[in-house]
């Protein structure tokens, strides 16, 4: 694509796009790890659509199962079966907890899925509220926001939809003080990413997994980006050693193509009943090609052990430019889920990273954000890590 071309693609954009975003580059390529602009500039991508192409841009596997899929059967339904659905959903059950699983587009409607599933099985009870997190970060919708525990967010949109409570992260005391017999449900991120990629605490989520459970009332996890191999366990929980009874999982889910899911464990099943509860497109045909596709690619390809030995690496790497640039306050995180936190804010420095080559992410004005793709290998963590070290000086504090 010419500068004439990118003139009009920017054109139009401005002229018929909402503007809710503000793009800088047209990206029109992306094969691994690398995604290409308009004007032919390589890019190494340590952000991966947000946490979405988990197995790198356009994985041989899952493009063929597209491929192969859109000429078969794309869409009829959720009145009809379609022999694909359930396939996927067989995988996800067996890779996490004996349960069922609802099919849906994006996190936010899988979220909406966990509140609508804890106010269903609560209503009998008398029990609606559900307990969520400071800093936490659940989806766009007004239900999803009012369950945002960051206020920016939410302004603008008031009232918030009732029934939510905020506590802080990792606050054990915190979270049992705010219970009630209202209490339908607590709602959290193993690991919070908007919030600035924010692990929970070993030690905190098994005493949230015995409140919930001494107190009668569903654990429920966020992992719409830190699920799907995100942290180095295919669910995040399962790094953390305890079950939620329910859960949300999307982005990284389809690696790119729009597909939601979230799962509840069996005792909850029957919660939602024909008319409670659906969706026009989710679990199609095609968008589960896809996702059966992801989950066989990380168990041949062995995925999350290269997410586990390349996030080592790389927050080995990132602790050594610590040492040489004061303004790196902290690096954590689980996997290839890594924040970056600074005493400065960070836009700087990512249009500097950018110009070098370098895509990342902000959290927050002083996180920076870092997502690869976990297919990511050592020698791209170099240049990566070389990229950054060329933009620090460059920029400074």
């Amino acid at each position: 694509m010419s500068d004439s071309n990118y003139n009009k693609t920017a054109e139009r954009y401005q002229k018929y796009v909402m503007q809710t975003y503000s793009p800088k580059l047209v990206l029109v390529k992306g094969q691994g790890t690398h995604v290409w602009d308009s004007e032919g500039k390589r890019y190494l991508d340590f952000a991966a659509g947000i946490s979405v192409c988990n197995l790198g841009h356009c994985h041989p596997a899952v493009s063929e199962a597209i491929k192969q899929q859109v000429d078969r059967l794309v869409h009829v339904s959720n009145l009809y079966m379609n022999e694909v659905q359930p396939l996927l959903g067989e995988k996800l059950v067996k890779a996490g907890f004996d349960g069922v699983v609802f099919f849906a587009n994006s996190g936010a409607e899988a979220n909406e899925g966990l509140i609508k599933l804890a106010r269903k099985w609560g209503s009998e009870k008398g029990k609606f509220e559900v307990i969520s997190m400071v800093d936490s970060f659940h989806g766009r919708t007004l239900a999803t926001l009012a369950a945002t525990g960051r206020s920016k967010y939410r302004k603008g949109f008031g009232p918030d939809t009732p029934g939510f409570v905020q506590v802080p992260f990792n606050d054990i005391k915190a979270l049992e003080a705010a219970i009630t017999d209202k209490t339908a449900a607590v709602l959290l991120e193993p690991v919070q990413g908007e919030g600035g990629i924010m692990p929970a605490d070993p030690v905190y989520l098994k005493a949230v997994r015995e409140l919930c459970t001494a107190k009668g009332i569903m654990l429920m996890f966020d992992e719409v980006q830190c699920g799907v191999g995100r942290t180095g366990t295919f669910y995040a929980f399962q790094g953390y050693g305890i079950e939620p009874d329910a859960l949300s999982m999307a982005k990284a889910l389809g690696n790119g193509f729009p597909l939601a899911a979230f799962m509840a464990k069996k005792e909850f099943a029957q919660v939602l009943t024909p008319g409670t509860h659906a969706s026009t497109f989710g679990g199609t045909p095609l968008a589960c090609a896809a996702g059966c596709a992801v989950l066989d690619t990380i168990s041949k390809e062995k995925v999350l052990e290269n997410c586990v030995k390349q996030g080592e690496y790389l927050r080995k790497k990132l602790l050594e430019l610590a040492k040489k640039y004061k303004f790196i306050k902290e690096v954590r995180g689980k996997g290839l889920m890594i924040g970056v936190v600074m005493d400065c804010e960070v836009a700087k420095l990512m249009a500097e990273m950018m110009n070098n080559g370098l895509i990342t992410l902000s959290c927050g004005e002083n996180v920076l954000r870092l997502l690869p793709p976990l297919t990511v290998s050592g020698d791209e963590i170099d240049q990566a890590i070389a990229i950054m070290d060329k933009s620090f000086a460059a920029v400074g504090s």
